[in-house]
């Protein structure tokens, strides 16, 4: 019987590969310094649907920790809601000037109802049960319902911001300006819209839109970053 060897160095097989891996990694590191904390945007103009919904999902396919998934995401574009959330947001322009806005809202608590929930969904899209998946569950039971409600909301509001970070470079990959924003009144954004009845807080949010580079302060200033060298350390 032959057998063979594979170089670590060796490239990928194609099967091995992600889709879309043939695209360029540069273009999107180049859209990722076009893209900056837009200060002014162009109320006349309106993100397509179909790039918000491609942010959106880039946000719900963020990984989190155990895959439960311990936040939701509200797309507000009622010109009134608008307004009362740029009223307790220091008064931000781009939360009313943007066409959309994503509101980034934690789990204000894990429950047991909560992670059997996902593991259960686990096991009906797997079509299967596995002995070591449920041991963690069980695990998880075991722990995460009687820690304190504040600890959960923290590391809930956690895993949202891993989503808040995808979102914001799907972003800039479809070339639509964005802004995060912990800028407001989490208590009032609460209450606009109703997340403490749907177990929820409010995180972070984030607007979307186009730039309006002619009254925007920012939008022709070098971005800027440490150096690689004062970012990185190899080990």
């Amino acid at each position: 019987m032959s057998s063979t060897t594979t170089s670590p160095n060796a490239p990928a097989s194609a099967d091995s590969q992600a889709p879309g891996h043939e695209t360029n990694a540069q273009g999107l590191l180049a859209r990722l310094k076009w893209r900056y904390a837009t200060k002014k945007m162009d109320a006349t103009r309106k993100v397509a649907a179909d790039k918000v919904q491609r942010i959106v999902e880039a946000a719900r396919l963020a990984p989190t920790s155990s895959g439960l998934q311990p936040f939701e995401i509200f797309v507000v574009t009622n010109d009134a809601v608008r307004e009362k959330i740029k009223a307790i947001a220091w008064n931000q322009a781009q939360v009313t000037d943007g066409s959309h806005l994503l509101v980034f809202a934690a789990w204000d608590n894990y429950t047991a109802d909560r992670i059997n929930a996902m593991f259960d969904l686990t096991n009906k899209v797997r079509g299967f049960k596995n002995e070591g998946w449920e041991n963690y569950r069980a695990m998880l039971l075991n722990s995460y319902p009687q820690r304190d409600a504040e600890v959960n909301f923290a590391h809930a509001a956690r895993q949202a911001y891993i989503g808040l970070g995808a979102a914001l470079v799907a972003a800039a990959y479809e070339e639509v300006d964005s802004v995060p924003m912990e800028g407001f009144d989490p208590a009032a954004l609460d209450q606009i819209l109703d997340l403490r009845a749907r177990g929820l807080r409010s995180v972070a949010i984030l607007p979307l839109g186009y730039r309006d580079a002619s009254g925007d302060w920012l939008v022709h200033l070098e971005k800027v970053r440490r150096p690689i060298d004062q970012f990185v350390t190899e080990v």
